[in-house]
């Protein structure tokens, strides 16, 4: 089934290349919507017709449940990225324009644990979106937590580490002209997957740090415009990757010495796909649809499936994640402007 963010051709077709040292939220938010909507104008226009013919279809089962958990901060730049779910039924997110890493409990207020150093130049070179941001994160049982941040500056665009107790620190610089962006885990090899969405590649990083290795660069990683490889999981033997400008979900096995596959694609005509999680039953997924405002539910047929929707609650919906069958959705807000949030649910298996 075929996505589409909404066409407003009054929209600049791109983001200023340098944008105001001191931006407030608003402004970013803005500015994003410019982009979002210019990324997507190419598919847009092939597809309003079917569009208009065919409207969205409403979410439907297997969620139940389904509820606003958290409310956040649009002024103070807090718009989840991405998540981390910890044993104790709290979650660790990145606030992407606030440069922060937080906690969320049940019922309670964030509470920040690192918010990492703003760029000289405001982060202003940061690419395709003009300022920095906190991206993916995830987060080992020694609970040391690692995070991306991007900010066009080569002394601190990269990965980054944060221990209990003490203050955050680059373990590998990653180049200032890339976005990195998703970020997966694979504890048996002791070693991070990056995807970077304005060059088109995947880096690996070993668990302690250090010089970062380009994994693979295949033109199924690429950006038509906008942003190409997203959200990243590790997954029987494989490291999937969504594209969110073509709207793809690829599987890249991992083959013996780490060297990476051909690019397999498992899924396809979703644009503005952001970042997913699999459910726990083979290699079905849940996936967050940034620009149509949906998580859809992909089987492995590739075959998806709207199961939220703006009705429920969603506003720029960027990741998903699952404790058992406890599904955890954060939304940004980038272009809605209304309502960062993280919503609760419950998945039901009706196979």
């Amino acid at each position: 089934m075929s996505k589409s963010l909404p066409l407003f051709t009054s929209l600049p077709k791109a983001l200023p290349k340098a944008l105001p040292k001191a931006l407030p939220p608003r402004g970013i938010t803005l500015a994003l919507s410019a982009a979002l909507v210019a990324a997507a104008l190419t598919a847009t226009v092939s597809t309003a017709g079917a569009a208009a013919a065919h409207p969205a279809p409403p979410a439907a089962a297997p969620l139940t449940d389904v509820r606003i958990a958290a409310h956040f901060d649009l002024s103070a730049g807090q718009m989840p990225e991405n998540i981390a779910l910890l044993s104790d039924g709290t979650a660790d997110v990145t606030f992407a324009a606030a440069r922060q890493v937080a906690r969320i409990a049940p019922g309670q207020a964030p509470r920040v644990l690192a918010t990492l150093p703003a760029p000289a130049d405001g982060g202003v070179h940061t690419p395709v979106l003009g300022f920095p941001l906190t991206t993916g994160i995830v987060h080992t049982a020694d609970g040391t937590v690692y995070v991306l941040y991007a900010t066009g500056t080569a002394d601190l665009t990269g990965l980054w580490r944060l221990r209990p107790g003490q203050a955050p620190r680059r373990i590998a610089a990653l180049p200032a002209d890339g976005l990195p962006n998703g970020l997966a885990l694979d504890e048996r090899g002791r070693r991070l997957y990056i995807t970077d969405s304005v060059l088109g590649a995947v880096w690996t990083v070993p668990l302690t740090g250090g010089a970062p290795a380009k994994w693979s660069a295949a033109p199924a990683l690429a950006s038509t415009g906008f942003l190409g490889a997203n959200g990243a999981k590790v997954h029987d033997g494989a490291l999937w990757v969504t594209n969110l400008d073509q709207g793809t979900l690829l599987r890249i096995p991992i083959r013996s010495g780490n060297r990476a596959g051909t690019p397999q694609v498992k899924a396809s005509g979703m644009v503005g796909i952001d970042d997913f999680a699999f459910t726990g039953r083979g290699d079905d997924i849940l996936a967050a649809l940034n620009g149509p405002n949906t998580v859809v539910r992909i089987r492995p047929d590739g075959t998806e499936t709207t199961v939220l929707n703006a009705g429920d609650g969603l506003q720029n919906p960027t990741s998903v994640a699952l404790r058992g069958d406890d599904v955890y959705v954060l939304s940004a807000a980038y272009t809605t402007a209304a309502d960062p949030n993280l919503l609760r649910a419950r998945l039901h298996d009706h196979r």
